[in-house]
């Protein structure tokens, strides 16, 4: 039985869309497009600038105020004029769309996909005449549109040199941004929080780009379904300080070339996430809506869980027998902690810029994907790991996926591997984005999850690929490795509202090892992080995460009061609610698996007391088992209790500089 069920009614309406005249050009139509609550609309309609001709712009309200100001669409094309100039509205056809399908793993196993759907079909009214359409979509939470582009006598093929795609936003707006190098990132950077007038005109903007609108609430731009299509990003349009626009990653060695496609093609979803309080859009399923159902006629194999990973700890082992490194005898002591403490998967992945088969990882030298270095004996590996009831993961570099997995994926299904991790891709341009997805389809033929690392941010393929458990796209606790800052506790809490609304994420998480912020200081072996036990275990609950790290080493959890919970934390979820929140402040985040809650609060680096209202619970009494911090000592230890609760119940969780608070609620 496959976990990609999905029932649809489809309602085409007999009108041809909401059009009205719009104020700006009385001579133009302007198509209206409502959410099936009335609450968002997005509009499109054509707009003269300056003494041009009328071309398509859109704009975006929530609760009927603008989020969105009338923005620009246009389609930069290598090999003629630009898409977007004077055009006529030839068609709008409107219909209503309601589905329900299960996703398995994810935030929610029941998701609803409820919208209406417009197809605005525009023809240029100069040569060469081109046709192609808009698409747009309006939620509840939030609108989303793409291009299409026909097949079409006098247009062989479709090479796209950029994307001016615009967001013009209200002067007051305030942006959580992510400014990136180039469009060669692994998105490992801090956020700012920046007026959107004075973000600069030389910056690249990651997505998703989280936005405070004081007096209408809260919006996120991003981009769903990269599909046969460059990765999105945003600058500064122009000398218009609050409009941004749309880049394009550009094809390796072709800078003036992003996208190149056979007709008829269609662009990824352009994304706009709105709600009255931004906890809101953390529970948001747009992006996954926006999605192919599921391509797998099975995902029964498909087993979400954690896994250790010895390069966050620089292979430290305390009182062994043996030198750590990439050999039989560490793997081994790696297994046997996996198959005490519950923990199913272990990863081999490199130490000493030495990969587990033999590839340099920096710079890269390739290596055969098929053999373990010498020191580690494969075969009694796998067998070793099968009678303990442990299964292995395998990290690799992506050039050498490339240039192997038709060989090594088959013989990893052979030896039971459970999946593979792939790193060090940095791009999300066209090239990229259709070779992952050869990567996805390859291991789901021989039963192998997928996580990436050195990636951008994810766009929705988990619900195509379920097998795609997680991505990284994020600066996270390995900076705690190297970096004088390090992940500091306001990046922590600023990435549920920012990076996480895009999907999934990677977190090297699992350190008990906690100091103070001001104790802070990063190394390479056996690092520190910054925060408590009880907000490592939070961090579980806090994070979307289908396979999670537990990075530390095994004597640092051997007796730990928090390793039982660690374990039995799940790693998928049937709900999820998000409590409170305020960006780089706290969050707290209850989601439920099964019968049982899961709740988890952390915050930055000030004291706070936090409400955890339990009116999400069902009827009747629960069991609550609480992980807090010891605010009386500076030990930094964790304190442990339980109580009966119920939905009526609200409380106080009282959390440490950097600090956490985890708790289960059980049915009684």
């Amino acid at each position: 039985m496959t976990r990609c069920i999905a029932a649809s009614l489809l309602i085409a309406l007999p009108v041809l869309g909401d059009v009205a005249q719009a104020a700006e050009t009385p001579e133009a139509p302007q198509v209206r497009v409502h959410s099936p609550n009335g609450q968002v609309r997005i509009e499109v309609f054509l707009q003269r600038r300056q003494e041009a001709e009328a071309a398509p712009h859109y704009r975006v309200f929530f609760r009927d105020q603008p989020i969105i100001l009338a923005s620009r669409m246009s389609i930069d094309l290598a090999d003629g004029p630009p898409l977007g100039g004077a055009c006529l509205i030839e068609s709008v056809a409107t219909r209503s769309h309601r589905a329900e399908y299960v996703v398995a793993p994810g935030k929610r196993r029941q998701v609803l996909d409820h919208c209406t759907e417009t197809v605005v079909a525009l023809r240029e009214r100069t040569s060469p005449g081109r046709r192609w359409e808009v698409v747009l979509r309006a939620y509840d939470d939030g609108v989303a549109f793409r291009y299409r582009f026909p097949a079409q006598e006098g247009w062989p093929g479709l090479v796209i040199a950029g994307e001016r795609t615009e967001f013009s936003l209200p002067d007051n707006v305030r942006a959580y941004a992510l400014p990136l190098n180039s469009f060669t990132t692994s998105y490992e950077k801090y956020y700012q929080k920046k007026p959107v007038t004075e973000i600069p005109r030389d910056w690249l903007l990651g997505l998703p780009l989280l936005l405070e609108c004081p007096g209408r609430g809260w919006a996120a731009i991003s981009e769903a379904n990269l599909t046969d299509y460059a990765g999105m990003y945003l600058a500064r349009a122009d000398s218009r300080p609050a409009v941004l626009s749309s880049r394009l990653s550009p094809l390796p060695g072709e800078p003036k070339v992003a996208v190149k496609a056979s007709l008829p093609h269609v662009s990824p979803w352009r994304v706009v996430l709105v709600a009255r309080e931004v906890g809101r859009l953390i529970e948001s399923d747009l992006v996954l809506n926006l999605n192919e159902p599921c391509a797998l006629k099975d995902t029964a194999w498909i087993k979400t869980g954690k896994t250790t990973f010895p390069w966050w700890n620089g292979f430290h082992l305390e009182n062994v027998p043996f030198k750590p490194g990439l050999n039989t005898a560490t793997m081994k002591h790696y297994i046997d902690f996996c198959a005490e403490a519950g923990i199913p998967y272990h990863s081999l992945d490199g130490i000493d810029n030495i990969g587990w088969y033999g590839c340099q990882i920096m710079p890269h030298k390739k290596a055969d994907l098929t053999r373990a270095v010498p020191a580690i004996d494969m075969p009694e590996l796998l067998r070793y790991a099968r009678a303990k009831g442990v299964r292995l993961r395998l990290w690799m570099h992506w050039e050498d996926v490339k240039d192997y997995m038709e060989r090594a994926f088959p013989l990893y299904h052979s030896w039971g591997i459970e999946g593979v991790m792939l790193d060090f891709m940095d791009r999300d341009d066209q090239e990229m984005v259709n070779f992952l997805r050869a990567v996805l389809r390859q291991a789901a033929a021989n039963h192998l999850t997928v996580t990436l690392h050195g990636m951008s941010k994810p766009t929705g393929l988990e619900r195509t690929y379920p097998h795609l458990l997680t991505s990284e796209g994020v600066l996270n606790l390995e900076y705690d490795k190297w970096d004088k800052i390090g992940c500091p506790p306001e990046h922590e809490v600023t990435i549920p509202f920012t990076r996480m609304l895009a999907g999934p994420l990677d977190f090297h998480q699992g350190s008990f090892r906690g100091v103070s912020v001001e104790q802070f200081k990063p190394r390479n072996e056996a690092p520190l992080v910054m925060g408590t036990p009880s907000r490592t275990l939070a961090s579980y609950v806090v994070y979307q995460n289908h396979l999670s790290m537990v990075a530390d080493y095994p004597s640092a959890y051997r007796g730990h009061p928090g390793l039982p919970m660690l374990a039995q934390i799940p790693t998928s979820w049937d709900d999820t609610k998000v409590l409170s929140g305020a960006v780089g402040e706290h969050i707290v985040v209850a989601r439920r698996a099964g019968a049982d809650w899961y709740v988890g609060a952390m915050n930055d680096r000030r004291r706070r007391s936090l409400d955890v209202p339990l009116r999400f619970l069902g009827a009747g009494r629960y069991r609550s088992e609480i992980y807090a911090d010891d605010l009386e000592t500076s030990t930094r230890q964790l304190l442990r209790r339980s109580k009966e609760v119920s939905a009526e119940d609200v409380l106080k969780a009282r959390l440490e500089s950097a600090g956490g608070y985890m708790m289960r609620l059980t049915p009684l």
